[in-house]
């Protein structure tokens, strides 16, 4: 198991009174339910989902001056004449 550090953390009363009930209800400690968010939220925040790589790479090719189907008909023609 890593190595764990002991953090202190201000909550709002009602979300501390889920923590203990959702804890006591899943037989863990409130700790745990942290530690458990904590990692979903980061598996949540590192994958990149497709519309955001969209988004990201949206206008990546606004130097071609052709349609992208005319790119690769290109492309193959060049592979073509390499065999």
């Amino acid at each position: 198991m890593a190595r764990m550090t002991r953090t202190i953390i201000s909550i709002p009363e009602d979300e501390k009174a889920w923590l203990r009930s959702y804890g006591r209800r899943h037989r863990i400690s409130s700790a745990e339910v942290i530690r458990r968010a904590i990692r979903e939220f980061r598996r949540l925040k590192s994958e990149k989902g497709f519309a955001a790589v969209l988004r990201e790479t949206a206008g990546a090719w606004t130097s071609m001056k052709s349609d992208s189907r005319d790119h690769v008909d290109a492309l193959r023609k060049e592979w073509e004449r390499g065999t």
